[in-house]
């Protein structure tokens, strides 16, 4: 049985995805057997993700910005302590889009890189 961690994951991924329930529950059968997550257990877990991270709702976007990148890219932001104005000013400014979902994959690898740089770059906090 899984931990509340990762059911919450599994909800969170299928939130973001736009599943409908049924067509969430009937994937989850079709990999892993069962038609609850809360049946699943490690492997079933790492095959459900498997499953999202290679499918058509992986891709957010028609230029193959996917969901990992969306996700890690909002998450280098939060570490940076940007808010949304300031993060959309450095997209128009070095990228010439307006969100996150505008990118395609290759521009949204070039954004997590540059905001690693960022991060890396910056002094330690005191």
């Amino acid at each position: 049985m899984l931990d509340h961690k990762k059911l919450a994951v599994i909800h969170i991924v299928k939130k973001e995805l736009g599943l409908a329930d049924q067509e969430y529950r009937d994937a989850l059968e079709k990999i892993t057997g069962g038609r609850s997550a809360k049946e699943l257990d490690e492997a079933g877990f790492r095959k459900l993700m498997r499953h999202f991270a290679r499918s058509r709702h992986y891709r957010v976007n028609a230029q193959g910005l996917t969901f990992r990148q969306q996700l890690f890219i909002k998450h280098l932001v939060t570490d940076l302590g940007w808010d949304q104005t300031h993060f959309r000013n450095f997209l128009r400014k070095y990228y010439r889009q307006e969100t996150i979902t505008t990118l395609s994959r290759r521009e949204a690898s070039k954004v997590i890189e540059s905001l690693k740089q960022i991060l890396a770059h910056r002094p330690p906090p005191a």
